[in-house]
């Protein structure tokens, strides 16, 4: 006995219209996208995944904790004390760490991820969290 013509349209049209096009959506979304849209889509995904805000989303003296990669590190003295500065990125915005008295913090190097948490200050127009609280993470 042979399905009626009626139930098998019925079938495949719900399979090229639920399916379908959102496997090809996606597949298209992977294929035209840039190594660094992927990179930051993974980096937003690993982000919830360890329960962080996103950084795009925090507000001014907001407790946040986000997530990240670290995009540059640099040594910047303010009013002749060193200060290490990180440049957190997530892959929805970034935020500067800015750890006071300190020259070098062992593993605080570009690319390493870390959990930080702080309060968030905007100056000049950028974010940053003041002395951190952080874990590295593989």
């Amino acid at each position: 006995m042979q399905p009626s013509t009626e139930m098998t349209t019925k079938y495949a049209g719900r399979m090229t219209s639920e399916a379908a096009p959102g496997r090809l959506r996606r597949a298209l979304k992977k294929l035209a996208a840039t190594p660094d849209e992927l990179d930051a889509e993974d980096l937003q995904s690993a982000s919830e995944s360890e329960g962080c805000q996103k950084i795009d989303g925090v507000r001014d003296r907001e407790l946040v904790t986000v997530y990240g990669h670290l995009k540059n590190v640099s040594l910047a003295p303010r009013a002749g004390t060193p200060s290490l500065e990180a440049t957190l990125y997530d892959g929805s915005g970034a935020v500067t760490l800015v750890w006071l008295g300190r020259r070098t913090i062992p593993g605080i190097k570009p690319g390493a991820g870390l959990v930080a948490t702080g309060r968030v200050s905007c100056h000049d127009h950028r974010r940053v969290i003041y002395n951190p609280r952080y874990e590295l993470r593989v």
